[in-house]
C-alpha cells in the first residue's frame, strides 16, 4: 500500500475514533446529568449489603411508576435530598412490623433469605400501614440504613427510577432471592 494511503487510512481511523469518543462521553455526560431515559449512579453507602456495595455504580431506568415488592430503587432523601438506593418491601395498603428482626407485611413474615436478623435494630417496633400510592423501602443491611423507618413510606411520583443493573465493579444483573 502506497504511504500515501496509508496515511489517509490513519487519518480516518484517528478522525473516527475521536468521534466514537465524543459520542460515548457525551453519552456519559448525559446519563450522569439525568437527561436519558437510564442513568448512571455511584451508591454512596453500605445500606444495600450485601446486594450493593459502597462506591457500585448502578444503572437506573427512569420512568417507571409501578414497583414490587423487592424491586431495588434510586429515591431522594426526604431529609437530606441525596440520592438513596433502597429495597421496596411493602406497597400501598400494606402492614409492615417488625417483630424479633423479622420483616411482617400483611402479617407474614417478607420473603428476605439475604438479610441477617441479626442486623434488623429492635427500637422501630410500630406496625405502620402505606398510604395507596406509596411504597415502604428498606436498605438490606437493615443496621446501617436510614429507610422509611425514619422518613415515612415514599410517594410513587418521588421515586428516581428502578435500579436494573451494576455497571460496576462486577457487571451484571442484581441478586435475586430465591423463596
Amino acid at each position: 500500500m502506497p504511504a500515501a494511503t496509508r496515511a489517509r487510512w490513519g487519518r480516518a481511523v484517528r478522525r473516527w475514533a475521536t468521534g466514537v469518543a465524543v459520542v460515548l462521553a457525551l453519552l456519559v455526560a448525559a446519563s450522569v446529568a439525568g437527561v436519558l431515559p437510564v442513568q448512571v449512579v455511584r451508591v454512596s453507602s453500605a445500606s444495600m449489603f450485601p446486594t450493593i456495595r459502597d462506591g457500585d455504580l448502578v444503572l437506573v431506568e427512569h420512568g417507571s411508576r409501578t414497583f414490587s415488592r423487592r424491586d431495588v430503587v434510586a429515591v431522594r432523601s426526604p431529609v437530606t435530598g441525596e440520592q438513596l438506593i433502597k429495597r421496596v418491601v411493602a406497597l400501598g395498603g400494606d402492614r409492615v412490623a417488625i417483630q424479633e428482626g423479622v420483616l411482617l407485611v400483611n402479617g407474614a413474615a417478607a420473603c428476605e433469605p439475604s438479610i441477617d436478623p441479626e442486623g434488623m435494630d429492635g427500637v422501630w417496633s410500630r406496625t405502620t400501614t402505606v398510604p395507596a400510592g406509596a411504597l415502604f423501602l428498606m436498605g438490606d443491611e437493615r443496621d446501617l440504613s436510614i429507610d422509611s423507618r425514619d422518613f415515612g413510606p415514599v410517594p410513587v411520583a418521588d421515586v428516581s427510577g428502578l435500579v436494573r443493573t451494576r455497571v460496576w465493579p462486577s457487571p451484571g444483573a442484581l441478586p435475586v432471592d430465591r423463596c
